[in-house]
């Protein structure tokens, strides 16, 4: 398939409402563009939204028309008072020079996420205390290489802790929150909502 290609560099846009939703075309959030206060919509596959170091948004609203997943290259781009709508699976976000050389250029601060869905997705090498993070049936475990011990010392409800809580300590370096959709881990893991919510409850490093 031959993609269309659409280029965003070395230029600040301001106040615009950018469509990303064409799936035969690949958008480059290219190298020295700044995105100032615009809205983007996006309805395509992580493989078809590709950003570069230098790639700035600043006080944005992204809104996720279709689930993005997997979707790392969020760690190229700085991001400063941006807020997040709809569903975003596996993606990553801030500060993550292991990564890559280029991902030595993220960074995200003052971001909203309250109204997104997430599951799977992590903030690397930032502070996690200028963001808020999407409410329960979504719960974020803050520091979770740290306190994986501690979140490893109770029973779980299902299949929860030996794949999920257990490999809490397996996390890359720099990550400082990761957030699940409660839903989304009973349905996988043989349990419920409620049952998570139970032990949730009992640790004042996650949030819901």
């Amino acid at each position: 398939m031959l993609y269309n290609k659409v280029f965003y560099e070395d230029r600040e846009i301001k106040n615009e409402r950018l469509e990303l939703t064409d799936k035969g075309s690949l958008y480059f959030l290219g190298s020295n563009v700044t995105f100032r206060n615009c809205t983007l919509v996006l309805k395509v596959s992580g493989r078809n939204l590709l950003f570069d170091e230098g790639t700035r948004f600043i006080d944005c609203t992204f809104e996720v028309k279709q689930e993005l997943k997997n979707h790392q290259q969020w760690v190229f781009a700085s991001l400063t008072g941006c807020r997040f709508k709809g569903r975003l699976s596996g993606c990553d976000f801030g500060h993550w020079p292991d990564y890559s050389e280029r991902a030595g250029h993220g960074a995200i601060e003052d971001c909203d996420f309250t109204e997104a869905r997430m599951t799977g997705c992590r903030i690397m090498g930032s502070d996690p205390a200028t963001l808020r993070f999407p409410q329960w049936p979504c719960f974020t475990i803050l520091d979770p290489i740290g306190r994986a011990r501690e979140l490893n010392s109770v029973q779980w409800p299902g299949q929860v802790g030996p794949i999920v809580i257990e490999t809490l300590g397996k996390q890359p370096p720099g990550t400082v929150a990761l957030t699940e959709d409660a839903t989304a881990i009973a349905k996988r893991f043989d349990t419920t909502p409620e049952e998570l919510r139970t032990v949730i409850e009992k640790f004042d490093c996650i949030l819901y």
